[in-house]
């Protein structure tokens, strides 16, 4: 199996978007993949999902981490932090990644420098999944991520605001897809449901009825303990193996993996 690269991104904050690369990249190591987790926000929150914040901190500050890798051109493989899970590494983000539209700008050959640091690792095929957190913005970082994916999974939030700026999403992708042909829409993910309500019922109406797009068969019921979960800088499936949403999440990682297979 070649390595597939994942990248989660939307430009709408607090659709969901950290918390589903955590729990799928957990779920995919418990069932034995090789995941490399890549955090691309400067608001480190998929860090935080499997370190301590100083263990983050204490990386941000050494240089451990991907903002120094793509300032530097470097191959990614030098910035890799072991999780305490098996099969589940990680690079870990920082907070001078708010400089990172800046730094690229001038760079040569800019939409492709995250590309070329993921090269010797992908090549090498030591992962079978890389899954990257984007932040939520559309800029040049966030094309550099989806340069360097081969899908794009848009978690969204079903709230009267989730559906709010993805017409934005669609055509950065439509561009991003001009320069990197390989890519494709894995699909959209609808996170923080609450069923009784008629908003989740109009975001599920309105996705389906979007042309090209495919909505997840599984999606991710409000949970108190995915908020504890973050708080214990844990996957919700190690925090409390019975939650609802750990069944969930792993119920969405097996169809991403059949997606991805087929």
């Amino acid at each position: 199996m070649k390595t597939t690269t994942i990248c989660f991104a939307n430009n709408k904050g607090g659709s969901g978007k950290s918390t589903t690369c955590c729990n799928v990249g957990y779920e995919l190591s418990q069932m034995g993949y090789k995941v490399l987790m890549i955090d691309g926000d400067m608001q480190m929150n998929l860090s935080l999902s499997f370190f301590s914040e100083d263990e983050v901190l204490e990386s941000a500050q050494n240089g451990n981490n991907v903002y120094t890798a793509v300032t530097n051109s470097d191959d990614i493989a030098n910035y890799i932090t072991a999780t305490k899970y098996e099969n589940l590494d990680a690079v870990l983000s920082s907070s001078l990644m708010s400089n990172i539209e800046f730094d690229l700008f001038s760079k040569w050959q800019r939409e492709f420098i995250l590309k070329n640091c993921l090269k010797n690792i992908k090549d090498s095929g030591k992962y079978d999944f890389i899954l990257m957190d984007a932040p939520p913005t559309l800029g040049g970082w966030v094309m550099n991520m989806l340069c360097a994916s081969d899908y794009l999974i848009i978690p969204v939030e079903a709230s009267p605001w989730g559906l709010f700026g993805l017409a934005n999403m669609f055509e950065f992708f439509a561009t991003v897809k001009q320069i990197n042909t390989d890519i494709s829409l894995l699909g959209v993910a609808i996170t923080k449901v609450d069923s009784r309500k008629n908003y989740f019922k109009q975001t599920i109406e309105t996705l389906q009825n979007t042309d090209g797009v495919h909505l997840f068969e599984n999606y991710i019921r409000t949970d108190s303990s995915i908020e504890w979960a973050q708080d214990a800088s844990l996957p919700v499936a190690v925090f409390k193996p019975s939650a609802r949403s750990a069944k969930e999440y792993k119920a969405l990682t097996e169809e991403v993996v059949s997606l991805v297979n087929r």
